[in-house]
């Protein structure tokens, strides 16, 4: 059993807020977390909408499926089966608003699902559950993105105990599910196959409500085997002999169902041109492995972009537990400078992070994070060159290098 860091934010939330959704990928967790708050609290009655006979339940009668648990909890596990059943606790909210009344769980994210009637706004706290972070892992606090974002960079490097290449490549061929951090080679490999049929097959079904999506396999894989550059929707629908319409609305899907995440182009009126197209993330590295693997690349091979997308969730992950949570961006210019990724603070300043799958930090790997300072001069609170390499240093007034292993010291 891993220890979550957000058990503790559900358990504020439970404390003033009538109705807690958590979403993430199905295999996060969600369930062990929500299990495992139920046996904490007298009179909870948890109830899992994969049950067909649940589910029934809950479509047929949804205002006595709301008001099952009397005036105990009730946890609803895969709410976005029943999105009718929504209505049903709106009203049940309005009539009686005590913390704490209801926990929802959701493989895909409720809140975009077009068939959802009601989004319970101001009744409601949305929680996201991704796959396992490195900190909950090693078992240590999350502090990177705090300490990044207050430019507190050297007491972080003082506490960062270097891994060596091999561990740490295992670790992103790992990724954060329970289930395949557990497993190893060949029995990971499966489980992963199992999951993307699974999610393909009936997750995206299921929120889709049509059959013969039979290009998204193959649209994930090239979705992996694209990751660290930008979202180019004409280059790829045509490698796919589909509409760009047909294309975005399949990536909406993925995102919806948390197989990809969206990392959004971070842009100002700074008097240069820079690209507005997103960049996408699998959310998961162990995922994104698996993906290279079908496709006949080892981790070796596709080291630089493995470590990108590794990193860039370890930084969601973090973010999504800040009380004010920064965004998560890409920094391109249209001259091609770039930084892998941004945090950006509620001020506007923000914070660039440049990935290396090097064990040395060379001038040429400072150009973005030196471009970005350029233009925004106070505006940047830090950048941080993250490498293979074991030491902690401090490059400029503002630039450091630090061992990737800085994410969960």
């Amino acid at each position: 059993m891993f220890e979550r860091a957000l058990a503790a934010e559900m358990d504020a939330a439970l404390g003033d807020t009538p109705v807690v959704l958590v979403v993430g990928p199905r295999q996060s967790g969600k369930s062990t977390l929500v299990e495992g708050i139920a046996r904490g609290r007298d009179g909870a009655v948890y109830r899992t909408l994969d049950d067909s006979l649940t589910l029934g339940l809950a479509r047929s009668d949804p205002d006595g499926f709301a008001a099952s648990a009397g005036d105990g909890l009730l946890i609803v596990d895969e709410v976005q089966r029943a999105p009718d059943l929504l209505l049903a606790i709106k009203a049940s909210v309005d009539r009686d608003r005590r913390p704490g009344r209801f926990i929802l769980t959701g493989s895909a994210d409720v809140l975009m699902l077009p068939r959802v009637p009601e989004t319970l706004a101001g009744r409601m706290e949305v929680l996201r559950l991704w796959p396992l972070s490195q900190p909950e892992i090693e078992g240590t606090r999350a502090d990177f993105v705090r300490s990044a974002l207050a430019g507190d960079l050297p007491d972080l490097a003082a506490r960062v105990a270097p891994v060596d290449r091999a561990d740490l490549m295992s670790r992103v061929a790992a990724g954060g599910f329970p289930e395949a951090v557990a497993r190893s080679g060949e029995r990971r490999e499966r489980w992963f196959a199992s999951y993307v049929e699974t999610v393909v097959q009936r997750e995206i079904r299921d929120v889709a409500n049509v059959s013969g999506l039979v290009e998204l396999p193959r649209l994930l894989l090239m979705l992996a085997a694209r990751v660290g550059g930008t979202l180019n929707y004409s280059a790829l629908g045509r490698d796919l002999g589909i509409p760009q319409t047909t294309l975005k609305r399949y990536i909406a899907l993925l995102e919806v169902t948390f197989l990809v995440k969206t990392l959004r182009a971070w842009y100002r009126n700074i008097g240069q041109r820079l690209v507005k197209s997103p960049k996408l993330a699998l959310v998961d590295s162990g995922l994104m492995a698996h993906q290279l693997a079908v496709q006949g690349s080892g981790p070796e091979l596709a080291a630089g972009p493995l470590l990108e997308n590794f990193v860039a969730m370890e930084l969601v992950k973090q973010a999504d537990l800040e009380v004010r949570r920064p965004g998560v961006l890409h920094f391109r210019t249209s001259s091609g400078m770039e930084v892998d990724a941004l945090l950006e603070r509620g001020d506007g300043r923000v914070v660039g992070i440049e990935v290396k799958a090097a064990d040395t930090v060379a001038q040429r790997d400072l150009r973005g994070l030196r471009a970005l300072e350029e233009k925004l001069d106070d505006g940047l609170v830090c950048g941080v060159v993250l490498y293979t390499g074991v030491e902690a240093r401090q490059l400029t007034r503002r630039l450091w290098a630090l061992p990737v292993s800085a994410l969960w010291a």
